[in-house]
């Protein structure tokens, strides 16, 4: 099944499935994030039908972002100096460990604080996870379809997310309890430790630098300091997330603002994923990016346009077709910005890189909840979304001030030292 022809991979958006590697890291993943995608659904609807408090629903970001602001940047040392597929299993386990207790709390109806005290569990797997796991994607294809495996990487995630949410609200809906979606995250962690233990692609070199732990720290932050596109990329990222948190105010959305179910709140929390598997298909079938920054800028402008459409809206159909929206421009950033790290990263640098990554978008995901339901007590989420929309578009304007290396972004092929591995 391999492919070993590179000739026009770059302008082939499938070419990433010719290799069969790829097909077991993009099963693995796709059963991992399902799992977790109907989680955070039960966790919410959970949460807000006991709490009824918006900031009950901000805390589930908060209580999983402080483990990876804490131990991302170890992990990412870690990931770079020992066997980063033990590191995977291990926090696999964890994860499972976690699902397994909040299906426990779900069933005996236990105190909401044990909820993020698992919650908790699962940002430290999230943490140590991520910069190891980051590794497998560029083992299963040579540098030369990078582009190809992070648009379908993304996708078998925004595809989970996409049934995530609609299997978790009928499930909810049909057995009257979350229990079984906490089960089957727990044992979705364990087939994801089969399916990328049986990868047997190229190997990665670790780092090979003698030095302390605090050293090998700064020499990742380095880097990405020296790369002025990767930093500007993941900065806009960032903001455009921390501050279009509208996904995280579904449920007061669904249910105090359209006057929908939890069938309804499932096609909503889907809405972003289905643009984003639309938006994917696009670009499979586009060219290459020949404006690949510009195309960055404009694609979070939108992403903050159609964060105020759906702040004002109260058509659940035209709230349906922003959150859409919003997931397809998204997903356009996502694809950039993940191949941008891939080419131009070296193999012992990966798990550092992808710490600081972790940090910069993994936080902005949990802190824009946490933002969004603060913001929400306060001021309402009609004011909260609205307002978050118009900053992100602040945001993509001070972003191409500061980095015009950004905005002259052409196109996302690897640097010469690594196309030739």
């Amino acid at each position: 099944m391999e492919n070993n022809n590179s000739e026009n991979t770059q302008s082939n958006g499938y070419a990433a499935f010719a290799y069969s590697d790829f097909w077991l890291y993009i099963i693995a993943q796709f059963i991992v994030s399902l799992g977790g995608q109907m989680l955070s659904f039960a966790v919410a609807w959970e949460l807000w039908l006991r709490t009824h408090d918006a900031f009950a629903l901000g805390l589930v970001g908060l209580v999983q972002v402080i483990p990876v602001i804490l131990f991302s940047l170890p992990a990412g040392h870690v990931a770079d100096h020992y066997n980063r597929k033990m590191i995977i299993f291990i926090m696999q386990i964890l994860f499972a460990l976690c699902s397994f207790g909040l299906a426990f709390i779900s069933f005996f109806q236990g105190p909401v604080i044990l909820v993020y005290f698992c919650l908790f569990g699962i940002g430290v797997a999230h943490a140590f996870n991520n910069p190891a796991a980051s590794t497998l994607l560029p083992q299963t294809v040579p540098p030369q379809v990078f582009t190809s495996a992070a648009t379908w990487s993304g996708s078998a995630w925004q595809f989970a997310s996409v049934v995530g949410p609609a299997l978790g609200g009928l499930l909810i809906w049909w057995l009257n309890h979350a229990v079984s979606i906490y089960v089957f995250n727990g044992i979705a962690a364990i087939l994801f430790i089969l399916l990328a233990g049986s990868i047997k692609g190229r190997k990665l070199a670790l780092s090979s630098k003698e030095g302390s732990t605090l050293e090998s720290l700064a020499d990742g932050l380095r880097f990405i300091a020296g790369k002025k596109i990767i930093l500007a990329a993941i900065t806009l990222d960032m903001f455009a997330v921390l501050l279009g948190g509208a996904v995280s105010l579904l449920p007061i959305y669904a249910t105090d603002i359209l006057k929908v179910g939890s069938f309804e709140f499932g096609i909503m929390r889907a809405a972003p994923s289905i643009g984003a598997l639309l938006m994917a298909f696009l670009i499979a079938y586009l060219p290459p990016f020949k404006q690949a920054g510009k195309t960055l800028l404009w694609a979070v402008t939108g992403f903050g346009v159609a964060t105020i459409v759906f702040g004002l809206s109260t058509s659940l159909w035209l709230s349906v077709a922003m959150l859409a929206l919003l997931g397809g421009l998204d997903n356009i950033s996502v694809v950039i910005r993940s191949t941008l790290m891939l080419t131009m990263t070296p193999d012992e640098m990966r798990g550092r890189t992808s710490a600081v990554n972790n940090i910069f978008i993994g936080t902005s995901n949990e802190l824009g909840g946490f933002e969004s339901g603060v913001a929400a007590g306060f001021f309402g989420p009609i004011i909260a979304v609205v307002s978050g929309g118009i900053g992100t578009i602040l945001v993509v304007w001070v972003i191409a001030k500061i980095w015009p290396e950004l905005t002259n972004l052409k196109t996302l092929d690897p640097p010469k030292e690594i196309a030739a591995d």
